[in-house]
């Protein structure tokens, strides 16, 4: 099994996505635990001190100015972690939260936060023997870290709450460390609230939505140079040259990836036959413009993530020289903004898919094919509803664009007075990414029947290709119609697993 070993200078988004989705190992390095021990001993200075120090001998947020005591201070951490596992709704994905964990283990592991080697040992011990916590839906606002969703995670390292075991069974957290051999920890000075105190679930969530829609702009490139040639439109305005002269690399990239997929059709170029046009309609002609704007968009926000995957996110933060100091380098907005600017994109990508879709099931636009690809129009509705379910889609996804980020709403007593609900920026991307899929899906289920269609006209090996794999997957082609559901959900597994752009690039090679 692989292992990814956990340092002091933050991990990067492949380490991510094998721990998340892959289930990899995790090794603390001999680096990361002695610079635990360091931070530890300067906390544990701290706290013999009679001075407070914020998180170590402190009360939180607007409870601050209270100094706590020596005798109350464990019973402190594990009250803050208790009194803020406040979550509510359905559960979070399993992935979402050991994405979760391990982001927050990055963070204890730089050294800043003062944690004791033992209790970031525990951490990598829970992910290793699969156990999750069961985290909810609500309770993070992006500020002061994703707060209920972390302190869940930590319920658990104390033994406390409930857990899914490596079976996806749901028990008390207490009987799975036990089973596993591991002893829950007992926290002390500022162990709780670092426990707490990151960005961690809504940096998971945008690392598994950028690997997620890398593969969705490639697989939308597929499905437009599809549609385009059902369409029997013209490749040229997908030549290097006029892309250029735009020099937007996003847009060069999705260009090329069409031009790939079409080389060899017999299909393109027949703008001028029978019903002449100049030019092919927008959702045709400008298809790289739009994708290659969310491809620029993607670039952005891996770079913010980068930024973020490097970075120690706790508050108070221990720093080289030995100070204890306060900040603000948990509110979530650098994630919030990007994660809303992915969901303006996706909806953007989707909504020019859909019109695609419905040219290619119009036969007043469709240059010659049967209204809605139907094999007797009237007695067949053909793919009139998939069109419908494409379209809600597509008008759900302009919801999901309106951003959470431009939203705040006052906390704690007016102390945590602006915040960037980056946790539902993340969450409502995820939802967006789902939904970008099905509408690729349908895109595609449309745009290859269509091209079946076109007899006695030799579609582009790469489309060959890609109508041949989506057969064998289960997804009918042309014919009278049947229940739609079971082919638009074997159209959108073939998408969502990545066989969409692998069937392409046996063809092409590796795509943009």
């Amino acid at each position: 099994m692989h292992t990814v070993v956990v340092g002091t200078s933050g991990v990067t988004a492949s380490d991510v996505l094998a721990v998340a989705r892959g289930g990899a190992r995790i090794e603390l390095s001999a680096e990361a635990v002695a610079a635990l021990a360091a931070a530890r001993e300067i906390v544990d200075a701290l706290a013999a001190k009679p001075d407070p120090v914020y998180g170590v001998s402190t009360g939180f947020g607007a409870l601050a100015t209270r100094h706590i005591s020596q005798e109350l201070r464990a019973q402190l951490q594990r009250n803050i972690v208790r009194s803020h596992a406040a979550g509510m709704g359905p559960r979070v994905e399993r992935e979402v939260v050991r994405a979760l964990m391990f982001l927050r283990l990055k963070t204890v592991c730089s050294g800043h936060t003062g944690v004791r080697p033992e209790v970031a040992q525990t951490m990598a011990d829970v992910l290793n023997a699969g156990i999750t916590p069961v985290v909810h839906e609500y309770g993070s606002l992006g500020c002061s870290g994703d707060l209920a969703p972390l302190s869940h995670c930590a319920l658990t390292l104390m033994g406390e709450g409930d857990a899914e075991g490596p079976d996806g069974v749901v028990r008390p957290a207490g009987e799975l460390l036990a089973e596993h051999g591991i002893a829950p920890v007992e926290l002390r000075e500022k162990e709780g609230l670092a426990l707490l105190n990151g960005t961690d679930g809504m940096l998971g969530m945008l690392v598994m939505a950028l690997a997620d829609l890398d593969t969705l702009y490639k697989s939308a490139d597929v499905t437009a140079a599809l549609s385009l040639e059902a369409l029997l439109g013209t490749d040229k305005v997908l030549a290097p040259e006029l892309h250029a002269i735009r020099p937007h690399p996003g847009q060069g990239a999705s260009a090329a990836n069409m031009l790939a997929v079409l080389k060899g059709s017999q299909l393109t170029g027949h703008h001028q036959d029978d019903a002449p046009r100049v030019q092919d309609a927008y959702s045709v002609r400008c298809a790289p413009q739009v994708a290659g704007a969310g491809r620029d968009t993607l670039a952005h926000a891996r770079l913010v993530a980068e930024r973020e995957l490097a970075s120690a996110v706790d508050n108070p933060v221990v720093l080289p020289d030995g100070r204890v100091e306060s900040n603000g380098n948990f509110h979530g907005a650098p994630v919030a903004y990007v994660l809303d600017f992915l969901a303006i994109a996706a909806a953007d990508l989707g909504s020019i898919a859909e019109r695609r879709t419905d040219r290619l099931l119009d036969k007043n636009r469709s240059h010659g094919l049967p209204p809605f690809l139907a094999d007797d129009a009237g007695v067949d509705s053909g793919l009139m509803i998939a069109q419908y379910t494409q379209a809600a889609l597509v008008s759900e996804m302009k919801r999901l664009a309106v951003p959470a980020s431009a939203d705040s709403i006052p906390s704690s007593a007016m102390q945590e007075d602006h915040v960037s609900m980056g946790w539902s920026a993340a969450r409502k991307l995820r939802t967006a990414v789902d939904n970008l899929t099905r509408i690729v899906a349908i895109e595609l289920y449309a745009a290859t029947r269509a091209i079946e269609l076109r007899e006695g006209l030799t579609p582009a090996p790469a489309s060959q290709a890609v109508i041949e794999a989506v057969r064998a997957a289960g997804v009918q082609g042309p014919g009278p119609d049947r229940f739609l559901a079971p082919d638009l959900a074997a159209a959108d597994a073939f998408v969502r697993g990545g066989d969409l752009v692998a069937a392409v690039e046996k063809v092409t090679g590796p795509l943009q």
